[in-house]
């Protein structure tokens, strides 16, 4: 029995984010683990009916999600690969070719995460990664695009305006397939665009990590040897709101333990604290603690019912 995990990493995103590279990771390029975090949490719940889920902060550059309803952990690998293959969609590790073919019509997972992605993209894509800002990177958007008599108009257009925002570039697209620059259907482009959107923003998975039940992940609270941060747990009803460059490090937490006086503003002598309950530490283990209890009151529910289940018998 282990819990169903997931590994998202920053370096599987090297190709589309433009801000950071290799362990580097900054506020920008964090969008993409929020995006990630938002389209497979709600997959888990939704999708396979899963209640307990706790998302961790690497400690560098990632997030790893813990599933663990006793349902999940008790699957085997060949469910645990069906499950991680469900939420997988983009394919091929090359830079310049296409990496999503979604069948059309689409299916409801990737309709509901279109919808979650859209704003995403707007902001952390166009205006924050602006990834189409040079002539390369332009030339593999302009490959993406099914329609050659759209692509020779966008690349006149961008050839006589050199340094145009991605905002731009994107916006570029329907303007000049209203006016007439369109060779296929209305139609083939939405889709195409759609394909575009989700290749720059839905979540790239490290999937084998979640395909076998003897994958080694790293435990909530370990600290990480390269940023000496630890791995907190992240909330999901603030994921907006986490910050990856403000989570503890280990010698920040042994100097918070060092500073506490032991009273409280009027010079009174507070209750005897655990040193956890001194740092900055604390809202994440409340979290944690909250968790494990939902956990765990959930397993004597089932107890309790097996139990009432064999009473029946005679």
């Amino acid at each position: 029995m282990k819990e169903l995990v997931f590994d998202i990493d920053m370096t599987d995103y090297d190709d589309i984010r433009t801000c950071c590279t290799g362990a580097n990771i900054c506020h920008k390029c964090w969008g993409f683990i929020t995006m990630a975090i938002k389209v497979i949490d709600v997959a888990l719940r939704e999708d396979f009916g899963f209640k307990h889920i706790l998302w961790v902060y690497s400690g560098r550059r990632g997030a790893h999600a813990w599933v663990c309803d006793k349902r999940a952990r008790e699957l085997d690998d060949q469910k645990r690969r069906s499950i991680a293959g469900y939420l997988e969609l983009l394919k091929g590790g090359d830079n310049a070719g296409k990496k999503v073919n979604a069948r059309r019509p689409l299916h409801p997972h990737l309709e509901r995460s279109l919808a979650i992605l859209k704003e995403h993209f707007q902001t952390s894509i166009l205006a924050e990664q602006d990834p189409w800002s040079s002539d390369e990177k332009a030339a593999h958007l302009l490959n993406l695009l099914p329609d050659t008599t759209l692509r020779t108009a966008l690349q006149k257009k961008w050839d006589s305006s050199p340094h145009r925002p991605s905002a731009s570039k994107w916006a570029d697209i329907d303007a000049l397939a209203k006016s007439g620059a369109l060779s296929k259907t209305p139609k083939e482009l939405v889709e195409a665009k759609q394909d575009i959107v989700l290749e720059y923003t839905y979540p790239r998975l490290d999937a084998e990590v979640s395909k076998k039940l003897n994958h080694l992940l790293k435990s909530p609270f370990v600290v990480h040897p390269g940023t000496g941060r630890v791995c907190v747990p992240i909330d999901t009803r603030k994921v907006e709101e986490f910050d990856p460059l403000s989570v503890p490090t280990v010698t920040q937490l042994l100097s918070e333990i060092d500073e506490w006086t032991g009273r409280d503003e009027g010079g009174e002598a507070e209750r005897k604290m655990q040193d956890w309950e001194k740092t900055s530490l604390k809202p994440y283990v409340e979290y944690f603690r909250r968790f494990v209890k939902d956990l765990m009151e959930e397993g004597k529910v089932g107890v309790k019912r097996e139990r009432d289940e064999d009473a029946m018998e005679f």
